[in-house]
């Protein structure tokens, strides 16, 4: 069983270690198990032990706060640990240290990287046109209440004859419902 000095001595190691260090086996589940003990002990009622009961919330809540830190270390280390393997191709470092769950978030990340770092060199090469924020100049055929644009921005209202340089997406949508024209277009 786990207690709050393992749990904060794991803290001390993964805090002043660079890499990322190896957690003992089973340490998710034995530290579930010991928040769930301080809790039940902590929910005890009795006035004999009091002094037991105020000492067992106060572990829990530096304990929960103890572990929240280590987590918080970890994905620090694990973030630059994709970093490092997106630019190097170096994977390994680190990785037999790493819980189930964040070897399948740093995977996750490193996919990401390289499908990002192909669209990249397919913009560069001139195979895919690099998307840029384009207006269009429209005329409002009809009054058009005050609406939310694709960027989330408010936007309007507008009366009929008033003129907007519009995202070319909304302009789109505002001219296929009949709202709008373009300007630019005969």
């Amino acid at each position: 069983m786990i207690g709050y000095n393992d749990i904060y001595e794991v803290l001390r190691k993964e805090k002043y270690s660079e890499s990322l260090q190896m957690l003992p086996k089973n340490f998710l589940q034995d530290v579930s198990e010991y928040i769930v003990e301080q809790k039940v002990q902590g929910n005890r009622d009795e006035d004999l032990f009091a002094d037991s009961v105020s000492k067992a919330k106060k572990q829990l809540e530096n304990s929960v706060s103890i572990f929240k830190e280590l987590i918080l270390r970890r994905k620090k280390k694990l973030l630059n640990l994709v970093f490092v393997a997106a630019e190097t191709g170096i994977m390994k470092r680190d990785y037999e240290n790493m819980l189930s769950f964040e070897r399948e978030v740093f995977d996750k990340f490193i996919k990401a990287f390289e499908e990002g770092d192909k669209e990249l060199a397919k913009a560069l090469n001139g195979k895919k046109e690099i998307e840029l924020d384009v207006k269009k100049m429209v005329m409002f055929n009809e009054k058009v209440e005050q609406f939310v644009d694709m960027t989330g921005n408010l936007v309007g209202p507008f009366n009929a004859g008033d003129l907007a340089n519009l995202d070319s997406k909304v302009s789109e949508i505002l001219v296929q419902g009949g709202k709008a024209k373009y300007v630019d277009e005969n």
